[in-house]
């Protein structure tokens, strides 16, 4: 069980609380039981560590008042906006005889003796928690889930875990699912053709991009021409039209006139 010092906090107002974090503390409270509720400051580098942890929530710990020992349990951790750095912690006094509601961490072992992750199955995790009702003198610091011969198709269900003598699950109505051993998930990617076209896609039946694209230009030339009549019969030489033109007679001669 770890041990934490604290001491006693009489500052309460709000500018000699945020000194006091600028000084490397951070301020907490502990409360609970019969006894009176107690300001408490601690320092933040022996918390840095065990914050970070999973179990700190649902750890009893010592908390070390003066030389004065209470068995206490985080109950919760105000963290600044901008900074993500904790600036509070409240405490609960774990009194003895009663019961608490705790959610616990679930630990996973025997993971290389698996069948079915060997197989190349994938544990599908479904509650990285589980909320226990839990004695104060008997709070365990994690849920231990064997997948020891765990085949792919497998439900590891709550029955199925060992708990601590008089610690019970809070939800009684089923038997719920904490995880199971699921096959693989496979993405098939389609197959290419030789040119490069994907399967299934135009150009993937041996039809290169540019042939289409050359065939395509053929096409619109047809049309083109179709719908535009030829007018190279209608030039002269020189280019010009010759709609205007008259060919002259062949057999027709000039016309003298007589005086």
């Amino acid at each position: 069980m770890n041990i934490l010092k604290a001491t006693k906090r009489t500052v309460t107002s709000t500018g000699k609380i945020n000194k006091l974090r600028t000084d490397g503390f951070i301020p907490a409270v502990l409360y609970g039981g019969r006894k009176d509720n107690i300001n408490l400051s601690i320092k933040k580098l022996q918390v840095e560590d065990i914050l970070k942890t999973e179990t700190f929530m649902s750890q009893a710990v010592n908390l070390d008042i003066d030389g004065q020992s209470e068995k206490v349990l985080p109950r919760d951790i105000a963290y600044d906006p901008l900074s993500d750095e904790p600036i509070h912690i409240d405490f609960m006094r774990v009194v003895a005889g009663s019961v608490l509601t705790l959610e616990i961490p679930v630990k996973f072992i025997n993971l290389d003796k698996s069948p079915g992750i060997k197989k190349g199955g994938v544990l599908n995790t479904v509650r990285r928690k589980v909320e226990l009702k839990c004695p104060a003198e008997n709070i365990p610091n994690e849920i231990v889930v064997d997948l020891d011969k765990t085949e792919i198709g497998s439900s590891l269900k709550i029955s199925s875990v060992k708990l601590p003598e008089n610690v019970t699950p809070s939800i009684t109505d089923r038997d719920f699912v904490i995880a199971t051993v699921v096959s693989p998930t496979i993405v098939v990617e389609p197959e290419k053709t030789e040119e490069g076209a994907v399967e299934g896609e135009p150009g993937a039946e041996g039809v290169v991009a540019g042939e289409v694209a050359e065939g395509e230009t053929k096409q619109e030339e047809g049309k083109e021409k179709a719908a535009k009549p030829s007018d190279e019969k209608g030039k002269t030489e020189k280019g010009k039209p010759a709609q205007n033109v008259k060919e002259a007679p062949a057999n027709k001669t000039k016309e003298t006139k007589k005086k």
